[in-house]
């Protein structure tokens, strides 16, 4: 999906709207909307936020509006909200909008949001997502004591993202 074509997607969701929805978006969809960083996603990352809609009804209207423009039913996932737990406690102070609707709103991760839960999930694709979102600005310190964090709470993953990030650091250091 392309940036035309997901926004097309928000448009028809805010008009199947019967209350207002806060939108929170992550990976790839919120490093093109909200990041500038240009790539193409299979896929919307998102879950409801402070919403009277349920999880289930936002997923019928997302299906709804895969037919109705002819994209793939799975365009929208919460998946990722299986993972929204090794997010900092003040995730939402760096959120970012991108669509704002009469009912829908859409807001993105911030960089540096994204850079740990692309750390966090360590797969080959993660790299240049990663590296795009340190060369954005993300702030490497913060990310870098936050994982750290997660490790000392024994949480599954966290070790491995540490060393993911260094790994990365030391790639800028060295260039």
């Amino acid at each position: 999906m392309d940036k035309k074509t997901i926004k097309k997607a928000f448009e028809a969701v805010d008009a199947k709207l019967d209350a207002a929805l806060n939108l929170l978006v992550g990976g790839g969809a919120a490093m093109l909307l909200g990041h500038g960083i240009p790539l193409s996603t299979h896929d919307v990352d998102g879950l409801p936020l402070d919403s009277k809609i349920s999880a289930a009804k936002f997923d019928v209207i997302a299906k709804e509006v895969a037919k109705d423009l002819g994209i793939s039913a799975q365009w929208y996932n919460d998946y990722f909200n299986s993972f929204t737990y090794t997010l900092p406690a003040d995730f939402r102070d760096r959120l970012k909008e991108v669509y704002r609707g009469k009912k829908l709103v859409v807001k993105v991760l911030g960089a540096e949001d994204l850079l740990i839960m692309k750390c966090m999930a360590g797969r080959e694709k993660d790299i240049g997502h990663a590296r795009a979102l340190i060369r954005r600005g993300a702030n490497l310190q913060m990310v870098e004591r936050h994982l750290e964090e997660l490790a000392r709470k024994g949480i599954v993953r966290a070790k491995d993202a540490v060393l993911f990030l260094e790994d990365l650091m030391m790639e800028i250091e060295d260039a």
